[in-house]
């Protein structure tokens, strides 16, 4: 296979990608004279045309009889003149820029929306150390990539404001310090790892050691759900791997306990980069000469795929595949493919895969509990634990988050264990309270935040509190579906197992649009993701752990959140909530626990 060089830069779809050391700028006239620079202002006019906007006429009633590449070039050398004259020194120049100059009115209109134009692109910048040098490791070397996407963030706005000046004769009253270089920057090396020979092309791809956002940050994909199901195929096939490694970067990401490689085309690089507010990156020496648990090619483009996403196990190795189409174009496949190919590798280890969330509550009055829901999408598990953390904030001192999504249950000491995944959540924001929305707001990438189903992606737990095992004391059903009356409390406990595994089995719950199905469904262990693709191992490893759980004392239920129930999306949770509130405080209350010291 032959391999290309990387471009300078690429622009595909809403995204630019630039390579920093390719493209770089120090200068508004070296800024302004970049390709880059040059293609923008040429999409920008386009665009203008296409809409049939007013901006298009002045600019061709300007330069009649250009073509639109043309009229691209004569503003780019007009803007390089305004970046260091005025637009009356420019005039008395003479030259051919009299007829933009004469409406200034409507050239500094075209200016601003030329920057909002370049502003809407998704803009990431990155740099690809030398290879095999070791420099992606230095914190000097990270301190140089992030000083240089500061460089270059004010050298855009120097740029835009002094262009303004010299055509108005004016300084702005308010200066607004908008994100207007990158937001988002990726610092990568190639590493040498134990590939098999198969995917040996692999090696040329390199692996994301540092990533940089500027949040807030909003991001709109193609698609605003998952849909279908991840189908499990017999081998991997050279034609499913073939790819331009120039075209490709590598997340090496810590999923739980597990190394994961997750490789994706760079169409998808702004979803891709969203990982790193997700799960820790994993280290150059967790990488080096290493064998990967999990690896993940998301934007494959040849060969033919059952289904949009497949997985399978090869010398090992498990491998996800998420194929090249509009369909995907959402970060949910990023992050379920990963956690399919986890809880297909915790099931070969004797571990039962949990989709649900986890947290641990210590109370200002003493004593503590490890709290686990389980529930699919939508159930309302992040919703009842942030009202539990809102309502019950007088009462508790400590709210520790050990998986928000997607964990497993193992014995430690004798006792089951919850295990996290994930050192971030992707939360629907529909459903959480504005103060909480607010309040992640400068840490948090926003999914198509205008739309059903918007998310936000926010870091929210340190990565040794995941993989620490908490041992469990309750471990309840998410219902989003059930009424709460005199016979069907907020919180039902179980007698035995075989009660408790029915509920837990059937997996029902109201679909809350998270995903393409509709109505009341149900969904084996509530999770899509690996259990009901290896459900006779399944089957046993949760026998097993419900009858430890119950052998223990573990409290065992189903806990009715109401958040499917039109009406009951805000009252439902925080009802909920204060059930299990009432719960953690009556089993903390026969125990002998430490207080909050």
């Amino acid at each position: 296979m032959v391999t290309k060089a990387r471009a300078p830069y690429t622009i595909t779809g809403n995204k630019v990608i630039v390579d920093y050391g390719a493209m770089y700028c120090d200068s508004p006239e070296q800024l302004i004279q970049s390709p880059l620079f040059a293609e923008i202002v040429e999409r920008f006019l386009l665009k203008l045309a296409g809409k049939g906007s007013p901006l298009f006429s002045f600019a061709h009633a300007a330069m009649p009889g250009l073509k639109t590449r043309e009229m691209a070039g004569k503003f780019v050398a007009l803007f390089k003149l305004l970046a260091s004259h005025t637009a009356d020194e420019i005039i008395g120049l003479g030259g051919e820029y009299g007829g933009l100059l004469a409406n200034r009115e409507r050239l500094y209109e075209f200016i601003a929306e030329l920057y909002n134009f370049w502003r809407g692109h998704e803009r990431v910048i990155y740099h690809i150390s030398p290879s095999r040098a070791h420099y992606a490791r230095s914190s000097l070397h990270h301190a140089q990539f992030i000083t240089a996407n500061e460089k270059f963030r004010n050298l855009v706005l120097s740029v835009r404001r002094k262009i303004g000046e010299n055509l108005t004769g004016k300084n702005p009253a308010v200066y607004r310090q908008l994100p207007a270089g990158a937001n988002m920057g990726v610092l990568a090396e190639h590493i040498d790892w134990d590939c098999p020979y198969e995917l040996s092309h692999l090696k040329e791809i390199p692996f994301i050691l540092l990533s940089l956002i500027e949040p807030p940050l909003m991001l709109y994909s193609k698609s605003n759900t998952r849909k279908g199901k991840y189908v499990e195929i017999p081998r991997l096939t050279e034609d499913l791997t073939a790819l331009s490694p120039a075209e490709w970067f590598c997340f090496p990401a810590k999923v739980g306990e597990l190394t994961a490689f997750l490789y994706f085309h760079q169409d998808f690089i702004t979803l891709g980069l969203s990982m790193s507010n997700l799960f820790e990156i994993a280290t150059y020496e967790e990488i080096e000469g290493k064998k990967p648990d999990l690896l993940m090619l998301f934007g494959v483009q040849h060969g033919s795929l059952p289904a949009d996403a497949v997985f399978l196990e090869d010398r090992g190795i498990h491998i996800g595949l998420v194929r090249h189409c509009d369909a995907v174009d959402y970060f949910g496949y990023f992050k379920k493919t990963a956690l399919t190919l986890h809880n297909v590798a915790m099931l070969q280890r004797g571990r039962m895969p949990v989709h649900g969330a986890m947290v641990s509550v210590k109370l200002k009055e003493g004593g503590s509990a490890n709290v686990v829901l389980m529930g699919d999408s939508g159930a309302g598990k992040s919703e009842t634990l942030e009202a539990l953390r809102s309502l019950a904030e007088d009462h508790i001192c400590e709210m520790t988050i050990i998986f928000d999504d997607m964990g497993s249950l193992g014995m430690k000491e004798g006792r089951v264990a919850g295990y996290g995944t994930e050192t971030g959540a992707f939360v629907r924001l529909d459903d959480l309270s504005p103060e909480y929305a607010y309040k992640e707001f400068d840490r948090a990438i926003f999914m198509n935040p205008s739309m059903v189903n918007s998310r936000l992606v926010i870091p929210i737990t340190p990565y040794p509190r995941i993989i620490h095992g908490y041992p469990v004391d309750i471990m309840l059903y998410a219902n989003n579906y059930d009424s709460v009356d005199d016979d069907r409390p907020a919180i039902e406990l179980y007698d035995g197992v075989e009660q408790a595994l029915a509920v837990f089995r059937k997996g029902a719950r109201m679909a809350k649009g998270t995903t393409d199905e509709k109505g009341l469904v149900r969904t084996y262990f509530a999770n899509p993701f690996g259990a009901p693709q290896r459900k006779e191992a399944h089957e046993k490893i949760a026998r097993e752990y419900f009858n430890a759980m119950f052998d223990t004392g573990v409290k065992v239920g189903q806990m009715r959140t109401r958040l499917g129930i039109e009406g009951f999306e805000r009252e439902g949770p925080r009802a909920a909530s204060m059930a299990l509130f009432e719960l953690i405080r009556s089993l903390a209350d026969g125990k002998e626990m430490e207080n909050c010291g």
